[in-house]
């Protein structure tokens, strides 16, 4: 059995070459710290965010695209692929794709987190390749293609032809950071403190980074920083706006940097063929014509574009033999059959 995990921050994401994408849920665990017991994952432990006792401790394993907590990502990746293999392990063959600028450490995390979940072997890709094979673009032909992956951790952007990367970068703004800056502008405007499944309830109603007219407006519940008491605000398109809108131009400077050590060559065919989105941030209202206005090439979004980088790690099975000869950077781990 060969599938492919998007490990993210946000969520995680499990895919197969006939199927699709066969499980999507958050990448979030609960653990009983009284009884050193994993009490729920995905769906179920986000539920419990803000919501959960003392002793109960919801946490994302992953941080800004890496691993922070390995025992938990090790039970999460374990408990996916059981969903979707069923009770008896099978050995299945592992794609799993990690940020452009992630460490050896980092990468040897992931690797033996799925070994340790069953893999017989685990092979790494580059989440931008993956969203570009996802998004169904041919990435073998000589001719420049740019991707701009927004996840929930990191935002990656690269430049690819003839299988390999040209040019790329990794930053860490992406949708966690987004929610953070809602909560942010929320508390020192309207001295409200609010949850974080509000402020990504808020960015996904709301968020519009092009030309907002504060016609749209969503009420957002949490607690008064100055009574102390339950409260309630309203928010409004503009307001959010006001909260991202630096975050979407540091994303913008760093499209510009990678186009900036882009070959010529290369750049005049991102001119013709365009940038594309991939990832839940590219489906923030109005970004992809902010990008378009800033650098005067015509940017879109991919086709369901939160689930483009899982389709594209289990297409990578059709092409391990070209991908291990094209491509430098990625890394292939064999271990052998227990």
């Amino acid at each position: 059995m060969d599938i492919g995990i998007d490990l993210g921050t946000a969520n995680i994401m499990i895919s197969m070459e006939n199927k699709g994408v066969v499980f999507y849920e958050p990448a979030v665990v609960a653990f009983n710290k009284k009884t050193c017991e994993i009490i729920a994952v995905g769906m179920e432990a986000y539920k419990m965010i803000g919501k959960a006792p003392d002793y109960i401790a919801v946490i994302r394993p992953l941080c800004d695209g890496v691993i922070s907590d390995y025992d938990m990502t090790e039970s999460l990746v374990r408990e996916c692929i059981r969903r979707v293999t069923g009770r008896q392990m099978l050995m299945p063959r592992i794609v799993m794709c990690v940020p452009s600028l992630i460490t050896d450490v980092e990468s040897r995390a992931v690797i033996e987190a799925a070994r340790q979940a069953g893999a017989q072997k685990v092979y790494l890709i580059e989440e931008p390749v993956a969203a570009l094979m996802g998004a169904g673009i041919d990435i073998s032909k000589a001719r420049g293609r740019m991707v701009v992956d927004i996840g929930g951790g990191t935002t990656d952007i690269a430049v690819m032809s003839m299988n390999g990367i040209v040019a790329k970068n990794s930053v860490k703004l992406a949708g966690n950071k987004i929610d953070a800056a809602i909560i942010r502008y929320v508390q020192n405007k309207y001295r409200i403190l609010i949850g974080e499944r509000t402020a990504e309830n808020a960015k996904i109603t709301l968020a519009q980074v092009y030309a907002p007219d504060g016609s749209r407006e969503m009420a957002v519940k949490g607690r008064n920083l100055v009574t102390g008491l339950p409260a309630q605000v309203k928010l409004t398109d503009y307001d959010i706006y006001k909260a991202i809108i630096d975050i979407a131009n540091e994303i913008i400077d760093a499209v510009k940097g990678v186009l900036e050590i882009t070959p010529p060559e290369l750049a005049g065919d991102i001119h013709s063929n365009g940038i594309v989105l991939t990832g839940g941030g590219a489906l923030i209202g109005g970004l992809d014509k902010l990008i378009e206005q800033e650098t005067k090439i015509h940017t879109y979004c991919a086709d369901d574009p939160l689930r483009c980088v899982a389709r594209g790690t289990s297409l990578a099975f059709r092409h391990l033999d070209t991908l291990l000869d094209g491509f430098e950077r990625i890394s292939l781990y064999g271990y052998s059959e227990i």
